[in-house]
């Protein structure tokens, strides 16, 4: 019999990991870091529910940390397998694993040289030579290519519209009739750079991300929104921050001012992209063409840049990154991670939240227990390394910058099957929307359950 098993992104919104098993092969769904409370994040450093060396192969729906971060840890523990991916997701993990790496390399080395760890020393999860030795198990093929990858089992990817190489992983299991659709993170309809997710038209067991399920972007314009927030700030001639994740959000953000800038909806400015990551990662947008939206091709037909403005300049070193810390403004700085929960935009938190001329401008969703979710809620002293920092900057949060479907378009997307599945699993969300989209499926006539941390699932049959 079929299965799934729910090792991570069961219950909660981060540490996407599943294995799916079928006739004695073994295939990991996404491999991803834990990121928020405390006890979540205490899963990463947990034992692995099963031998690391028992799973046959990886398969990931993208790149972002929550969905492959924990991999340097796996092959460091004994998987020896194949990766699959598509090929933007292959070349964007190739900086973001050896950039984990580093983070918590440095973070690491941070807390024992200003002892506020309490363990001694602090280490890292992992360190860069095991994210390397993870980058060298990685193997890509394209979409709507159909690939046996273990006995029994064959894959295919879909666009699934999130980030550069986002996948909805299709696979069916042979001798069975069972097609297994995992969604990934199913990105927006109509948003900018990337293509939209494309139609699947059936599955027997779906497995759905429901980040915005009790949720709807709305109809707010983030280009007014954005342009509201860089004009208040120069008026107050402070710096805007930007926590943003270094795939997909810093590059949304880019694309978006540089509409602004040549539309003279705001003035031309010094804008720093701080994350080694957001750096490297940017031309990979641009390369993989085949990728690209109706608006975005149009632009580059223009003779623009799309993803950077006038006055962009991309930050690599940790030497070029210390002196912006003397910058005065206006300007904009948008820095890594988006949630606040580490590497550089903590050190311009630390140096622009007491500054009442700045703002600090959330563009996506901040999960519970993170720093982006506590400042939303309004507290006035924050901890960053080691520090109690006092709030004086303003505080915003801008909505429709979303890389995740809210639950409109989720069922958007459902409508494309020709039947129901013979059952739906919901993932990827906080217990509210869970719920929530649950009873909206129902509604449907579908099938669904919510699945619990470590719950192993038995497939349907047709």
């Amino acid at each position: 019999m079929a299965s799934i098993t729910f090792f991570g992104a069961a219950g909660t919104v981060t540490g996407s990991r599943f294995l799916l098993e079928h006739e004695g092969q073994r295939v990991l769904v996404d491999c991803g870091l834990f990121q928020g409370r405390k006890e979540l994040r205490q899963r990463n450093w947990d034992r692995w529910p099963v031998e690391p060396k028992s799973i046959d192969a990886v398969v990931l729906t993208h790149a972002h940390i929550d969905h492959t971060g924990g991999l340097p840890r796996l092959v460091r523990d004994g998987f020896r397998g194949p990766v699959y991916c598509t090929g933007g997701t292959k070349d964007l993990s190739g900086i973001m694993l050896p950039d984990s790496a580093r983070i918590q390399e440095e973070e690491a080395r941070f807390a024992n040289k200003h002892r506020y760890s309490r363990h001694d020393p602090a280490l890292p999860l992992y360190e860069e030579q095991d994210a390397f030795a993870a980058l060298r198990l990685f193997e890509s093929f394209g979409y709507e290519r159909k690939r046996n990858i273990v006995q029994g089992i064959t894959l295919e990817f879909r666009r699934a519209g999130h980030i550069l190489g986002s996948a909805i992983c299709s696979f069916e299991l042979a001798g069975t009739g069972q097609h297994v659709v995992f969604t990934g993170d199913l990105g927006r309809y109509n948003a900018p750079i990337l293509r939209d997710p494309e139609k699947i038209t059936r599955a027997t067991t779906l497995i759905a991300e429901s980040t915005y399920g009790d949720r709807e972007h709305g109809d707010a314009d983030p280009l007014q929104s954005l342009a509201d927030a860089v004009n208040d700030t120069v008026k107050r001639g402070g710096v805007l921050v930007v926590p943003a994740f270094a795939i997909g959000r810093t590059q949304d953000i880019l694309y978006r001012l540089g509409i602004l800038e040549r539309a003279k909806r705001i003035p031309e400015l010094p804008v720093f992209v701080d994350s080694p990551m957001a750096c490297d990662a940017t031309p990979f947008y641009m390369a993989h063409a085949h990728e690209h939206d109706f608006e975005m091709r149009a632009i580059l037909d223009e003779g623009f840049s799309p993803l950077r403005t006038a006055g962009t300049r991309f930050v690599t070193s940790s030497k070029e990154s210390k002196t912006i810390n003397s910058f005065r403004g206006p300007g904009v700085i948008i820095s890594a991670s988006g949630m606040a929960t580490g590497g550089r935009v903590l050190h311009h938190l630390k140096h622009r939240l007491g500054d009442d001329r700045s703002t600090i401008l959330f563009v996506g969703y901040q999960s519970e227990g993170t720093r982006g979710r506590r400042l939303l809620e309004g507290e006035k002293q924050i901890k960053l390394l080691g520090q109690l920092v006092d709030v004086q900057a303003k505080i915003m949060n801008i909505s429709g910058f979303s890389a995740h479907a809210d639950w409109h378009e989720m069922l958007q997307w459902m409508s494309g099957f020709e039947s129901p599945p013979k059952q739906t699993l919901l993932v990827h969300g906080e217990t509210s929307a869970l719920e929530a989209l649950k009873k909206r499926v129902e509604e449907r006539g579908w099938p669904v359950a919510i699945p619990r941390h470590l719950e192993t699932v038995e497939l349907v049959k047709p």
